[in-house]
């Protein structure tokens, strides 16, 4: 089913939500609609298009700016790339890899997190790269791009009427 992008008031994406909570924002006048899809929801005493983008009427304040530890966000950190051999994968293909291993240390972090082909991963095994005669392309770090580049994650297509209202600067798998 259909999903909507909420916007700020200021059109800054904050998320995706279902298109039944885009039909109760609606109803319940906290937002408007600024795309739609060719869809009509009918009600017993109305219809309506399916919202495709809606917009907050009041700004939302945001917390923090932290990024979400995960694997996917991992994955979009790296670009999908394998950062012992250079090649790209799918998300479903690589796995993450603790440059200094749990065993010597290591943290579970941003800092020593790498997304890695399974094949560079059995080869380091509980190594660091260096032991292992390896070296990571570029050295983990926390992401420089802003937590609102996720809420694509999960949905199969992005619909084209998101398109004018997302920041295209990072490479994103859907």
């Amino acid at each position: 089913m259909e999903r909507a992008l909420l916007l700020n008031a200021t059109y800054e994406p904050l998320r995706v939500v279902s298109w039944r909570k885009a039909i109760i924002m609606l109803t319940l006048g906290k937002v408007e609609v600024v795309e739609t899809y060719d869809r009509v929801i009918h009600g017993v005493s109305f219809s309506i298009k399916l919202p495709s983008v809606i917009r907050l009427f009041r700004f939302i304040k945001r917390r923090s700016s932290s990024i979400k530890f995960s694997r996917q966000n991992i994955y979009l950190r790296d670009k999908g790339m394998c950062q012992y051999c250079g090649k790209y994968y799918r998300r479903d293909l690589v796995t993450c890899d603790h440059v200094v291993p749990r065993s010597k240390g290591g943290l579970t972090d941003w800092t020593n997190i790498v997304t890695c082909c399974r094949s560079c991963n059995r080869k380091k095994g509980g190594s660091t790269p260096k032991e292992a005669g390896m070296r990571l392309i570029r050295p983990p770090q926390n992401p420089p791009w802003p937590p609102i580049l996720t809420i694509v994650i999960g949905v199969q297509e992005t619909p084209v009427t998101w398109h004018p209202y997302l920041y295209w600067g990072v490479h994103m798998e859907s």
